[in-house]
């Protein structure tokens, strides 16, 4: 199960992929939402290797799940794999440049099912898969919109 979406940033390419690697804004972010986020890697700058483990609830259920940075491409793109009990994916994100204070970023969130209760969950999200999406696009055009923000005050 796939869900994407793609927003139009007014700022460069290069200060959206620095804004996108506040790993640590990240962690806060998702503690606040009841996650506990462990990062465990010992890297000294962000790349390729990166690790977290991540446990939050969700659907009354507790859920594990491990995070890896798998590409780190300034300032293109980057890929973050996931595997839990049941479930592994990616979230990848790619930002092109449209002008030099324009960036096009795309972002994706692959979901696979590796067991039976994985693909039954995947089965009930897929059944409200038009709601979801919608919370995904959002979400996304909140957060481009605080991005922006962002950048028009540091500039």
């Amino acid at each position: 199960m796939k869900f994407s979406t793609r927003e139009d940033i007014e700022a460069p390419v290069e200060g959206v992929f620095d804004m996108l690697c506040d790993f640590e804004g990240f962690e806060r972010s998702a503690m606040r939402r009841g996650a506990e986020v462990q990062r465990v890697d010992r890297l000294p700058k962000p790349g390729v290797g990166m690790m977290w483990d991540v446990v939050f609830s969700m659907r009354g259920k507790m859920r594990k799940l491990q995070l890896e940075m798998s590409r780190f491409d300034r300032p293109q793109e980057m890929l973050l794999t996931y595997r839990s009990a049941g479930l592994e994916g990616t979230f990848h994100i790619e930002l092109m440049a449209l002008s030099r204070t324009r960036t096009r970023v795309a972002i994706s969130l692959d979901i696979v099912p590796l067991n039976l209760s994985a693909r039954l969950l995947v089965q009930s999200l897929k059944l409200a898969k038009t709601s979801l999406t919608k919370r995904f696009k959002l979400r996304v055009a909140e957060y481009a919109k605080t991005m922006e923000e962002r950048y028009k005050r540091s500039a």
